[in-house]
């Protein structure tokens, strides 16, 4: 098993999670919940919700959101925030425990392209979305996003050599727009329309102090020796210069279909 696909690691890391990358994937979530139309009689499921940055979000169109993910302890965070029209349940989005046809609109971002099986997380996505509903589904391009994206181009530079990170299935397979949209339809979807997103993730170089708060989540951070370690940081702080914030530009696919 893969760490990535071990719910005691995200739930060790569902607090550091909630600081860090949270606040920017929410930005990607608020793209995906612009493109549905939602009001305060939908249904919303949030697959794979992480700490909830798509499901309080869309919790605030009055919309009543069901958020599940695997994880018990990112579970605990959504409930943390006590809101009356979200409820958070720890379930296998391979395996929903839903009734078909339940859902009005039914997202996951960055969540099911993690999963082992993530054609069955997609199909079961479909399962249980309405006729006529959406799904909706985000998924990074190229190396990933933010903090992973630098931390694999710059190991690539200093120790082209050591394997890196496998980047998940999924989002191998789905980084073309093309394919993206096919799986869709394959998983029972309709109509997909897939777009490109991009925002910008900013590093606080004074952060780089702790280096394990921007980086402790990667495999390709923990493998490293301190000696390495201190490489990446030094070199970290060449790219940023004398700026205290370092933006890194970090491309997702977001991709909406039909039931």
């Amino acid at each position: 098993m893969r760490e990535f696909e071990n719910p005691d690691h995200w739930d060790t890391a569902a607090l550091h999670y909630e600081k860090t990358a949270h606040p920017f994937t929410a930005r990607y979530a608020e793209a995906a919940l612009a493109r549905v139309p939602l009001t305060s009689e939908a249904r919303v499921l949030d697959v794979a919700a992480g700490t909830g940055a798509l499901a309080l979000a869309a919790a605030r169109t009055g919309a009543q959101v069901l958020a599940t993910d695997f994880s018990p302890g990112m579970v605990t965070r959504i409930a943390a925030a006590r809101l009356p029209n979200v409820e958070a349940r720890v379930m296998d989005g391979q395996n929903l425990d839903l009734p078909d046809a339940g859902f009005d609109a039914v997202f996951s971002i960055f969540g099911v392209i993690m999963f082992p099986d993530w054609r069955k997380g997609l199909a079961e996505m479909a399962r249980v979305t309405r006729p006529g509903g959406y799904g909706v589904v985000a998924t990074w391009q190229s190396r990933g996003a933010a903090t992973f994206l630098l931390l694999g181009q710059i190991r690539q530079t200093l120790f082209p050599d050591l394997q890196s990170m496998a980047m998940p299935e999924a989002v191998q397979a789905l980084t073309d727009p093309k394919d993206f949209a096919r799986e869709l339809i394959d998983a029972g979807y309709r109509d997909p329309q897939i777009d490109q997103v991009m925002y910008e993730y900013e590093l606080e170089v004074a952060t780089l102090n702790e280096p394990d708060t921007l980086f402790g989540m990667s495999p390709d951070w923990t493998s490293l020796s301190d000696q390495e370690k201190a490489a990446v940081i030094a070199e970290v702080r060449r790219i940023a210069a004398d700026r205290a914030v370092l933006p890194i530009p970090s491309t997702a696919l977001i991709g909406v279909a039909r039931r």
